[in-house]
């Protein structure tokens, strides 16, 4: 029965409007870090996945994930396009209506596929993209959901997720790395980033709509909630600085773009164990990240993985990387409904933890890779080198971000 709390529904709506409000920076933060002539095409991947996103969530993603198969892979559709849902129906959190909880969930739903196309950024069709925006979805994104959040086999293991370790970073720059070996290498080499304050303005928004991805996981306004914020900034402001302390000492310079993505790195790692560590912990999880992500992106560099945005780099590794420290640095005495880490003594969970996410891994690898095979053998996923070489913007959309001769 809804036991209706306004300023926790308040609170709620205000985080749905701030994870929202990331899909947009994501948007701005690839298209400043790609080449004039493919800012368009970056962008409408990010605000595509906003309008269908939701029109999939609506119509069954939602009832997929939270509706049915307890201890089990995926939901069924008894919730389908919200059928039973009234006013009064309570979210898991009963102070807050369903719509609510059905609204804030979507927003992630609409990032999480978005930040994989920064890894094959400039040489993928839209039609191509748009059917793995779908097929990637039920196939991996919802299964992930429904396991760990929606009550299914992986919750049912003892495995938590504050705000989507696995459930959006992990998974998302897992596929990232699969589409970029499927896809191979752009032919046209492309002259980026070609605009760091946009990657800035992108950055911020990012930033400041995690407030609402993290914190927001609560479902509720308590001292978790003010935890979980916290440590959303610490653990961004120290990888931050760890990445531009790394790339200063390596390149003799620092660089702007290297703190920027470093606090990203930070935030993203921060995320699975934002509500479930001290904030010193949070630091040292700041730390790790920015030192963890920067040699993995200098790895990839040196494989010469043409991961055009850092995707698996950043997302992929720091998902990881935050899933296990969560295993290691999680404290009851930070949130008594978590669980104590193996630094409180818990090898068990810090196992559950380490195998949860090597599942996820090889689920979101295989099934990212073989759905751009299936996709391939029904329309050409990468484009052609005349396109490369004209560039997305015009040759597949027929627009431009720039007049000739400005910016």
């Amino acid at each position: 029965m809804l036991q209706l709390d306004t300023g926790n529904t308040g609170f709620m709506l205000l985080c749905c409007s701030l994870v929202m409000l990331m899909t947009p920076g994501l948007a701005f933060f690839y298209g400043g870090l790609v080449g004039r002539k493919n800012v368009l095409a970056i962008m409408i991947q990010s605000f595509i996945s906003l309008c269908w996103t939701t029109v999939i969530w609506f119509a069954f993603g939602y009832s997929l994930c939270f509706s049915g198969g307890v201890g089990g892979v995926i939901g069924n559709l008894d919730m389908a396009f919200l059928r039973g849902v009234t006013m009064q129906t309570p979210s898991p959190n009963d102070t807050i209506p369903l719509f609510v909880f059905v609204a804030y969930q979507m927003m992630f739903a609409i990032i999480t596929p978005a930040l994989i196309t920064g890894a094959f950024t400039n040489r993928v069709t839209f039609k191509a993209y748009f059917i793995f925006l779908n097929l990637w979805l039920v196939f991996v994104y919802f299964p992930f959901v429904h396991m760990i959040w929606g009550g299914g086999l992986l919750a049912k293991m003892g495995v938590l997720d504050f705000a989507g370790g696995i459930v959006v970073h992990n998974i998302a720059g897992i596929a990232a790395l699969a589409s970029v070996l499927y896809v191979g290498k752009r032919k046209v080499a492309d002259r980026v980033p070609h605009s760091i304050p946009l990657v800035a303005l992108g950055t911020g928004l990012l930033w400041f709509g995690w407030y609402g991805f993290n914190a927001g996981s609560e479902f509720r306004v308590d001292a978790v909630t003010a935890a979980a914020f916290l440590n959303t900034d610490i653990a961004a402001s120290f990888a931050g600085v760890t990445w531009l302390f790394i790339e200063w000492f390596t390149t003799k310079k620092p660089k702007f773009l290297g703190l920027l993505t470093g606090s990203v790195a930070g935030l993203a790692t921060i995320t699975p164990a934002a509500g479930y560590v001290t904030p010193g912990s949070a630091a040292m999880i700041g730390i790790i990240a920015g030192g963890v992500c920067f040699y993995a992106v200098a790895l990839k560099n040196k494989l010469q993985w043409d991961d055009a945005l850092d995707v698996w780099g950043v997302h992929g590794v720091g998902g990881f990387l935050g899933i296990v420290l969560c295993g290691v640095f999680a404290t009851t005495a930070f949130n008594p409904a978590g669980v104590d880490g193996l630094l409180r003594g818990n090898t068990h969970f810090f196992l559950v933890e380490c195998g949860a996410v090597a599942i996820s891994s090889a689920w979101a690898f295989v099934f990212t890779y073989g759905m751009l095979w299936l996709i391939d053998r029904v329309t050409p996923v990468k484009v052609g080198e005349g396109v490369e070489e004209r560039g997305l913007d015009d040759a597949i959309h027929g627009e431009g971000a720039y007049e000739a001769g400005s910016l």
